[in-house]
């Protein structure tokens, strides 16, 4: 299984939380355990830690005043569920679009889309469910250049 790093530096192997393997898989009580972007994880369930080929599902958390930097998702769709707090997104070309959403909301990220997440709040912490119709992740993430208004790839 694929190794990330944790909050520490130190190498995880994530399937060393998941229950199971029959067919069914489980993640039981799993908090912070990873970090990418700014943004929280806990160990969640994706082609890492099962068969999963095409979906993966992750609680994060931002910290309170927290932001993940701009970046697309390539080729794969985001919903989420915010569980508790507050975001607001800055999105489209350059990001100069806004909404927030707020503890109770669901939405859709289309592919490609860039945008910006902010914890509008500098106290409370958000916690949101994220499911992404990608079994790697946060791999196909690029980051984006809000103010030349285009993807940063690796190679340049």
């Amino acid at each position: 299984m694929d190794k990330k790093l944790n909050q520490t530096g130190k190498e995880i192997d994530l399937s060393d939380y998941v229950d199971g393997g029959d067919g069914i898989y489980s993640v039981r009580q799993v908090d912070k355990i990873r970090s990418w972007n700014n943004i929280e994880y806990g160990a969640g369930l994706s082609g890492k830690n099962t068969p999963a080929t095409k979906l993966s599902m992750n609680r994060a958390y931002i910290p309170p005043g927290g932001v993940a930097k701009a970046h697309i998702h390539v080729d794969f769709d985001v919903m989420i569920y915010l569980l508790k707090g507050s975001v607001r997104h800055e999105y489209g070309d350059g990001c100069k679009k806004s909404i927030v959403h707020q503890a109770g909301d669901m939405f859709y990220i289309e592919p490609g889309l860039p945008h910006e997440v902010f914890n509008v709040s500098d106290k409370e912490e958000v916690h949101a469910l994220v499911a992404r119709s990608d079994a790697s992740e946060w791999q196909n993430i690029v980051p984006y250049d809000r103010i030349n208004e285009r993807p940063i790839y690796e190679e340049e």
